[in-house]
Formats: C-alpha cells, sequence, structure tokens
C-alpha cells in the first residue's frame, strides 16, 4: 500500500469554474481526502479555496492533472496569507495574537519579527491586528 501524504493548497476558481463539483470529484475519483481551511467566492463569482488533501502520491498527482483541465490555478504553497517584512516595522503588535508562533521574534535582543509559514493557520489574528498592513489576505 502506498503512503499517505498530505499537501496544503491555495486554488483559485474564474467565474467559469465556480459552479462545477470539482472538489466531489477530488473526493469521489481520486480518493483524497479534503479539510477546506477557507473559502470565498467574491461579487465577481471567483472563487478562492485554502485546503490540504490527503492521499497517496499518485491519487494527488492524478488529482492535479484533473484540476489542470480546468481553469484553477493551483499555488502548492497553500497560504492565503503572507507577510511583507519590507512593510513590518518590528513593532511586534502581531506577536501575541498569532497562535502557533508563526510570528515571533526571530531574536529577543533586535525584536525582529519573523514568519514562518509552514506554522500559520490562518486564522488571520495578525492581519487585525497589524497597524502597517504587513500581514495580508488573499481573500
Amino acid at each position: 500500500m502506498s503512503q499517505m501524504i498530505t499537501q496544503k493548497l491555495m486554488l483559485f476558481f474564474p467565474k467559469c469554474e465556480c459552479e462545477k463539483p470539482i472538489i466531489y470529484h477530488l473526493v469521489k475519483d481520486h480518493n483524497l481526502i479534503v479539510n477546506v481551511f477557507r473559502a470565498k467566492v467574491t461579487p465577481e463569482e471567483e472563487g478562492y479555496l485554502v485546503l490540504d488533501v490527503t492521499g497517496t502520491e499518485e491519487d494527488i498527482q492524478g488529482a492535479m492533472d484533473f484540476l489542470r483541465t480546468f481553469n484553477v490555478t493551483i499555488n502548492h504553497t497553500g497560504k492565503g496569507v503572507s507577510w511583507d517584512e519590507h512593510r513590518c516595522t518590528h513593532c511586534g503588535q502581531c506577536v501575541p495574537h498569532c497562535p502557533t508562533g508563526a510570528l515571533h521574534f526571530a531574536d529577543p535582543a533586535t525584536r525582529q519579527v519573523a514568519f514562518d509559514d509552514g506554522e500559520c493557520i490562518e486564522c488571520l489574528a495578525c492581519i487585525r491586528v497589524c497597524p502597517f498592513n504587513a500581514c495580508a489576505s488573499t481573500f
């Protein structure tokens, strides 16, 4: 039996693809377990989806090939949250609000803020508290 792996993805669905049961087919036809973290359909009827897919490497590759038959953009970083180090003033306002420590002081002596996107769960707390808009969401 092949080993199960998990990949985090961010998908963008243009207007023409939003009403199709694409995620259903990832589960049914490609044997994937899908965990949706965030989803949004814009007023222009475009869709954004951040999710984990779990399955064998072969099943995930088949699912990615299936997604490419549509006009869906696949971002393999899977992140809808970004941190702009150039906008960040290292005020530290975000650090106590980050439940996973994705935003943290890299060096407590200099109080330089760092972002570990692998730890980010996209709770969006940083976006609400950053006075300099260094944290942003695709959504």
